[in-house]
């Protein structure tokens, strides 16, 4: 009597369909990872493409308090400025900063704008040995000052491990509302900061803070990401197709689905 056709029982089958089914979600999955680590690539492009026209674009006056509202990362972080206006020394804080020249602190110091209006401006930095203001009272800008720089945005909250406090004067990022606060700056305050360019022509070893340190950079990883997940998305669909073959080929061949004695029924 011939064999009769191969009955998978309905617990392997059960588990086959839902195999499949979990296959066909991580292949979907994974090309829309990988589609959209291409949309990122194409947005971190055009972020940097942006950045460098604005770094190399002429300095235009920081935005005035009407425009404060309209100020936003995309649009206007790391583009060049200028303003004018008197600093207060005597209002600084120190922000703990890792540099090429070492770990220290960016001196933020309130600038009384002509129109005035505070703006915070990063000086700098300077290694643990000048932290003390007295230490360095010779290099303060006096009177009425131009200062050209990149326009940042605020750094709320403080930085990925330490939280900024300002009861105790620790400030680990560059908040400006909490900074304006906590030094009690009586009038507007922009919701900006501005890393001042180092002009000085030869600043020596005892010329600090020292200027000039921003680094403008941005990873740009998307790509080696979206071929990632394509590859594991392949290779998701290349396991799929060999089971589904490699099932068939039993089937053709009239070798056992299952591995034990009850996978074939026979006469």
């Amino acid at each position: 009597m011939a064999d009769l056709p191969q009955v998978e029982r309905p617990r392997r089958r059960i588990a086959r369909w839902a195999l499949q089914l979990g296959a066909a979600l991580l292949f979907v999955a994974f090309i829309a990872l990988g589609t959209w680590q291409v949309q990122r690539l194409a947005w971190k492009q055009d972020l940097i493409a942006r950045v460098q026209k604005r770094l190399s674009s002429p300095p235009v006056p920081a935005p005035s308090a009407d425009r404060w509202d309209d100020v936003t990362k995309a649009d206007d972080e790391y583009r060049r400025v200028v303003v004018h206006g008197a600093f207060d020394h005597s209002r600084e804080v120190l922000v703990g900063a890792s540099t090429v020249l070492g770990t220290g602190y960016w001196v933020l110091t309130p600038l009384r704008s002509r129109d005035g209006n505070y703006v915070l401006v990063n000086r700098g930095f300077v290694p643990p040995e000048y932290k003390t203001r007295v230490s360095r009272t010779a290099t303060e800008a006096q009177g009425d000052v131009e200062v050209t720089g990149l326009l940042r945005l605020t750094e709320p909250g403080g930085s990925l491990l330490r939280k900024n406090d300002p009861a105790t004067g620790r400030w680990y990022s560059r908040d400006v509302e909490a900074i304006g606060r906590a030094q009690k700056l009586e009038g507007p305050l922009a919701p900006y900061f501005i890393d001042e360019a180092d002009t000085r022509p030869t600043p020596t070893t005892e010329t600090w803070p020292r200027g000039g340190l921003t680094v403008v950079q941005f990873p740009n990883s998307h790509l080696s990401y979206a071929l990632t997940w394509y590859a594991m998305a392949a290779m998701t669909a290349g396991i799929s197709v060999y089971l589904w073959r490699e099932r068939r080929r039993r089937l053709r061949a009239g070798l056992p689905l299952e591995d034990d004695d009850h996978a074939t029924p026979s006469a």
